[in-house]
């Protein structure tokens, strides 16, 4: 004879788990959270363009809902450079202030080689933001962006001349401005190399690779 199920069973049985409710980000966070996926997506060695369904799917949200934090995927690219822009120039800034231990600070040539250390370190740590820097990752975006990170690297080199005049002055240069230049375009497509390289290796070259010995000859 089949036993009676008793009401606690069957109250057990019946009663549905609640469902938990889908935590709302906060204001700005959706924000981060598409540009960071937007970043390791761009780390896949190889990826192809990406698109803005391919980038909702990842987050599990619809394509509107990218839409309702940037107007286009171009400015989500912005959102990218200005990272890059914000972290690689706010470093410079204290690479090159005045110190008021020069020894320790050291002369206008070492500022202007721990900057090119520092871009390369900055690009080993963010191998998705390589692709944006380099270009590859903005091959069928707007034309402004390429056009941005182009200026991006023009600043870099304008903050290196800077250092190697007052490095070239120091060492009693005839020619201080001149030397600067020279080198800080050759200290400039070294930078841009090394990051091409990471690049296009599947970022399995990093481009900090005996960079110290490279740039002691350099110096």
């Amino acid at each position: 004879m089949q036993k009676t199920m008793s009401i606690e069973q069957e109250s057990e049985v019946a009663t549905p788990t609640p469902a938990v409710p889908r935590k709302r980000p906060r204001p700005g966070e959706r924000r981060v959270q598409i540009l960071q996926a937007l970043a390791a997506m761009l780390e896949q060695p190889g990826a192809e363009r990406i698109t803005t369904a391919a980038l909702a799917a990842r987050l599990e949200v619809s394509e509107a809902a990218l839409y309702r934090h940037f107007a286009s995927k171009a400015q989500m690219f912005e959102g990218l450079i200005e990272f890059i822009e914000s972290s690689v120039f706010t470093l410079i800034n204290r690479i090159t202030e005045p110190s008021a231990d020069e020894a320790s600070a050291g002369d206008g040539t070492q500022k202007a080689l721990r900057i090119v250390t520092m871009v390369l370190q900055f690009a080993e740590r963010n191998p998705g933001m390589v692709k944006v820097m380099v270009g590859d990752a903005l091959v069928f975006e707007n034309e402004r962006l390429q056009q941005r990170m182009n200026l991006f690297f023009d600043k870099i080199e304008a903050s290196l001349r800077q250092c190697l005049r007052e490095g070239a002055e120091a060492s009693g240069s005839a020619t201080p401005t001149a030397d600067a230049q020279l080198r800080a375009a050759l200290l400039g497509d070294l930078m841009r190399g090394r990051l091409l390289r990471f690049v296009r290796s599947g970022f399995k070259t990093p481009p900090t690779d005996d960079i110290q010995n490279v740039l002691a000859v350099l110096h």
